[in-house]
């Protein structure tokens, strides 16, 4: 690459001072003069009297300092942001040794080094027959040598040639043979011109194609040039030649060369003009980039911004509401956004706190892209484009020295409202101060001892963590109304942009294309659904018939659910667990329509293991949908959703208020399985318990959300027992490819200890966990004093995820505390009871009279003659 070196002292034309801005790259001999606002890195020389954290923190980019300079000044500085100076130590052609010294040492504690090298030591350093050691020549020994090197994200480390003070100054053949060697070249700028002004001089365009080495592959010489904006978004692909490229950085526009018209000024008649940002060569030496600003209609002939496709998030986001800020309608949302400062405050504000609580996955992007919406539109309404905000962001990187960080005052709450309620600040899993562990700090839970907890601090734990039910039904319910208003149609509209899912069509029917799956992923499946269907199918009930009195036999029948509707997650984790545990009991029941629903993969193809169970449990339909548009998809049906009777299956919050939504609509005229909350686990370990066990099932389920809960119930436990397990649940924790989940969810559990076996299992009654583990080698005598539980694990061999995946008992269990009222799901949940009863003439007389005192003590006239009618006739 070319590399201008400016002087404080030159006075540089109007069009090569433009035209210098445009490489990415430029060494200041003074840095008080470099241009550290401009689009090209800035490098300057530095001296022991300048204050270089100082000069990084205004931006420039890199500090150059001499090889032989007391370095203590830059000690301790990112070594990217380091270049190291080589002067000659003799001008003697064949003196090579600033090369050696540079290899040996300069490429390992800096992120460049330059050499300054005379005009024939620059031909003895390139020619092939240099120094064997160094490879064919030993200036591209020194180069592959610090490819070696990488700096971080800057890459490798980069080799610059200045030509020396004593010499005539650069030819294109010099430049050429430090490009070929693979450095860059550094120019004085004083040397260089543009178009008419470069006589006598370098001309910019053909010293940057020779120290660079441009070459081409096609026929005709034309370099490709990738076109792209100012976010490096692609605008297309056009070609460019020395002319053109010497055209372009002359005018600052976007300047190339078309294979018909020959030189083609871009937009010139159309008005789609580009100004000219940057000029870059690929690493490869065989193509051009140029960045531009390009005016409307755009890149593409067909009157587009870019020849291949619209732009996507920010970049588009920004287009949008830059266009918006033009021609916003009178009194449109917009319209009020732009003219009322006051509102856009209110938005900016109410949003960021929105992110700031959220916790799941999905919340944080919803929140995260809500919240740029209203600061694009704050930027615009100030003349700030996004190409503004970049710049800003590149300049806050430079930065080696930052403030503190702390918040400022008001913005967290102040003490009194953190001691409002002191009495559970300490112990409630709500509590918001709860911060996840960073990484290499320890990952464990509260520890609490329950004879040093009052009684509202015992109660503190066995809540859950609060959900704002409110808002959450606020953001769930336009999307329920959008399903039931617009069908198919919105649902392809919000999987799009929830799930990043372009689709054509919704639902996929029976039979399914079944999906080849690697052998022991299908006998996986397989073993699970016979395991599961065996224990499913022993869960049909029988009929029964009872005679009440002579005469008189009552019976009760099952029948299935007709239509169901199963719920299958997807997100973070691909759930072909939660297919079988919703569709096999389906089937085992007999539901005649089996609609699956799963969100898609961002291709709108389902997950094949979810595919394949889909076939195995006789699915009739799969919605290709997730979150709440799934849910009021079937809850209500579609133009292609079969609408169903009872929606079953976990989900997030989002999928819970739907589900809720639609129950307690009787339009919909749909029940649910049970109400759901995080994933949860309660163990229950004493002096028999392995620490390693009871670690693993801990972050079972512990890594299955920010929000999961994992609790331990330690009975009469020593204090080396209790050690050997947070030094097991840390461990383990570390190892998880989820550990960044855990390190939030864990802290948010707890550790109680309790004396005896008989306070855990009160606590864990009073707790009603999801998941019991028993870690004890009694386990089972004391399975008769639970009362509250979704599923229980017996014993050290019964972990809970063989309850997840295959043991044959079900996973879909009610959290939050619901299993002291609900049941998890089972062959029961798709089965309806009905009765009857039967009289013959007999059982009428016998049971006649009482019928019609009763009816006659409620007053209901027509029940008592509907006996009585019947009772002359015998």
């Amino acid at each position: 690459m070319l590399v201008p070196k400016i002087s404080a002292t030159q006075t540089l034309e109007p069009a090569l001072k433009r035209a210098l801005r445009l490489l990415p790259s430029a060494i200041y001999t003074d840095a008080s003069s470099a241009d550290v606002d401009g689009e090209a890195a800035a490098w300057a020389l530095v001296s022991a009297s300048d204050d270089v954290q100082t000069l990084l923190n205004s931006g420039l980019s890199v500090a150059v300092v001499g090889a032989d300079d007391d370095l203590a000044q830059v000690s301790g500085f990112d070594r990217a942001r380091l270049a190291l100076r080589y002067g000659p130590n003799s001008e003697v052609d064949s003196d090579l040794s600033i090369i050696a010294r540079a290899t040996t040492a300069g490429i390992a504690c800096a992120g460049a080094v330059i050499l300054n090298l005379t005009a024939q030591q620059i031909s003895a350093a390139t020619d092939s027959g240099g120094v064997e050691a160094q490879g064919p020549s030993a200036l591209s020994g020194l180069v592959r040598a610090a490819e070696r090197q990488i700096v971080g994200a800057s890459g490798p480390v980069r080799v610059l040639v200045e030509l020396s003070g004593s010499s005539d100054g650069w030819t294109l053949g010099l430049l050429r043979r430090v490009g070929a060697a693979g450095a860059s070249a550094v120019v004085d700028a004083g040397e260089l011109g543009v178009g008419d002004d470069s006589t006598g001089r370098l001309e910019l365009g053909a010293a940057l194609i020779a120290a660079c080495d441009l070459s081409s592959d096609r026929s005709d010489g034309l370099v490709t040039t990738v076109v792209v904006d100012e976010q490096r978004v692609c605008l297309g692909v056009a070609y460019s030649n020395g002319a053109s490229l010497a055209a372009a950085l002359a005018s600052g526009d976007g300047v190339y060369w078309s294979r018909k018209r020959g030189l083609w000024h871009k937009g010139l008649t159309s008005g789609a003009t580009q100004a000219l940002v940057g000029v870059s060569v690929d690493c490869d030496a065989d193509a051009l980039c140029f960045r531009v600003r390009q005016q409307s209609p755009g890149f593409c002939h067909r009157q587009t911004n870019s020849c291949f496709g619209p732009a996507a998030g920010i970049a588009r986001l920004a287009q949008t509401v830059a266009a918006r800020r033009l021609d916003a309608p009178e009194g449109s949302y917009t319209h009020r956004l732009f003219n009322d400062a006051a509102l856009l405050r209110a938005k900016i504000v109410e949003e960021a706190g929105e992110l700031a609580d959220a916790a799941d996955p999905a919340d944080v992007a919803f929140e995260a892209a809500d919240l740029l919406y209203f600061a694009m539109v704050k930027c615009a309404a100030h003349g700030v484009s996004l190409a503004d905000v970049e710049r800003s962001l590149d300049r806050k990187h430079l930065k080696v020295v930052r403030r503190p960080g702390d918040a400022k005052p008001g913005a967290i709450p102040s003490e009194p409202k953190a001691a409002a309620v002191p009495e559970v600040s300490r112990t409630s899993i709500q509590n918001t101060g709860i911060r996840a562990a960073l990484p290499g700090e320890k990952i464990a839970l509260r520890v609490y001892s329950s004879d040093e907890l009052s009684g509202s601090e015992r109660d503190a734990l066995l809540q859950r963590p609060l959900v704002d039910s409110q808002e959450i039904m606020r953001r769930v319910r336009p999307i329920v109304d959008a399903v039931r208003a617009r069908g198919d149609a919105a649902v392809l509209e919000l999987t799009a942009k929830f799930d990043r899912a372009q689709m054509d069509s919704v639902v996929v029917r029976a039979p399914f294309a079944v999906p080849e799956l690697p052998a022991p992923v299908r006998a996986a499946i397989d073993q699970a659904y016979a395991n599961v269907r065996c224990f499913h199918a022993a869960q049909l009930p029988a009929d029964s018939a009872v005679e009440t009195m002579p005469g008189v036999t009552c019976r009760r029948f099952s029948r299935a659910i007709e239509r169901v509707g199963l719920y299958v997650p997807g997100g973070t984790a691909v759930l072909p667990s939660s297919a079988l545990m919703l569709g096999v009991p389906a089937q085992v029941a007999g539901c005649r329509e089996i609609v699956l629903a799963t969100p898609p993969r961002p291709d709108g193809s389902i997950v094949p293991e979810v595919l394949y169970v889909a076939h195995k449990v006789g699915a009739t339909a799969i919605v290709k949908a997730g979150g709440a548009q799934a849910i009021a998809a079937m809850a209500y049906g579609t133009e292609s959703v079969p609408k169903v009777d009872k929606i079953c299956g976990p989900g997030n919050q989002y999928v819970t208020a739907a589900k809720m939504l639609a129950q307690n609509d009787s339009d919909a005229m749909v029940s649910i399985d049970m109400p759901a909350g995080p994933s949860e686990v309660l163990v229950i370990a004493d002096a028999t318990s392995n620490p390693a066990y009871v670690a693993s099932d801990l972050l079972s389920q512990a890594e299955h959300g920010p929000d999961s809960q994992a609790v331990l119930l330690a009975v009469d436990l020593s204090a080396a027992q209790m050690a050997a397990i947070e030094a097991e649940v840390d461990a383990q924790a570390a190892r998880l490819p989820r550990v960044d989940i855990v390190r939030q969810s864990i802290p948010k559990g707890f550790c109680l200890h309790v004396p005896s076996m008989a306070d855990a299992l009160a606590f864990s009654n009073a707790y009603a966990p999801e998941h019991l583990i028993l870690q004890t080698d009694s386990a089972s005598d004391y399975v008769k004093d639970i009362v509250n539980a979704g599923s229980v694990f017996v014993g050290h061999y019964s972990p809970e995820s063989c309850g997840d995946y295959a043991s044959g008992t079900n996973h879909t269990l009610p959290t939050y505390g619901y299993s002291k009222m609900y049941s998890g799901v089972n062959t029961a949940t798709f089965l309806k009871h009905i009765t009857s009863q039967e009289l013959t003439r007999a059982g009428l007389a016998n049971i006649g009279q009482t019928v019609m005192t009763l009816a006659e003590v409620e007053e209901l006239e027509a029940h008592r003659n509907a006996v009585a009618i019947r009772l002359k006739d015998l």
